[in-house]
């Protein structure tokens, strides 16, 4: 298995249902072309739609932090990234880009996701031939730099204002 570094989807068209009334992609939606551009990601590592149905093994997120940059309409296409940044026997830790295929970028995410036992479900180890191809995902991914949006946490940062001095 030879992979691109990082995974690149196919490139999406947005949907008509997908506008909303402000005339642009209502949020959800960029985390379906997030989804399906991980979705052809976690097939080239075997763990697609058969995965799931023959194994009983599949993939749940647990964590996703979505920054929405700029925003997309109709009429745009986009292509969809994915860089597996850390991986260990039941996790993935995975960074997205949604650009439009003129290249200036949409939206990004950060996500958590966990193999899954689906008779649990519980949280299970991969096995040793899926694992495989992960890591050989993360060692293509490696020598990416680590995206400079990636580990952000949410807060409302506060200016601290001098201390006024005493007038009298």
């Amino acid at each position: 298995m030879s992979t691109a570094a990082p995974f690149a989807s196919a490139p999406m068209a947005i949907e008509k249902d997908w506008i909303d009334y402000n005339g642009h992609l209502n949020m959800a939606y960029y985390n379906v072309l997030f989804d399906r551009c991980s979705d052809e990601a976690f097939e080239m590592m075997g763990m697609g739609p058969d995965y799931a149905k023959q194994r009983r093994l599949t993939i749940y997120t647990a964590e996703v932090h979505v920054c929405y940059i700029r925003e997309l309409h109709l009429d745009h296409k986009v292509d969809v990234s994915f860089q597996l940044l850390d991986h260990d026997d039941k996790r993935l830790r995975a960074y997205q880009e949604i650009r439009h295929v003129g290249g200036w970028l949409a939206a990004t995410s950060e996500s958590l996701s966990l193999h899954v036992d689906m008779s649990g479900p519980k949280v299970a180890p991969f096995p040793a031939d899926v694992l495989a191809k992960v890591e050989v995902m993360r060692a293509a991914h490696a020598a990416l730099p680590m995206p400079e949006r990636a580990g952000r946490s949410i807060g409302i940062r506060r200016r601290t204002l001098e201390p006024q001095s005493d007038r009298r």
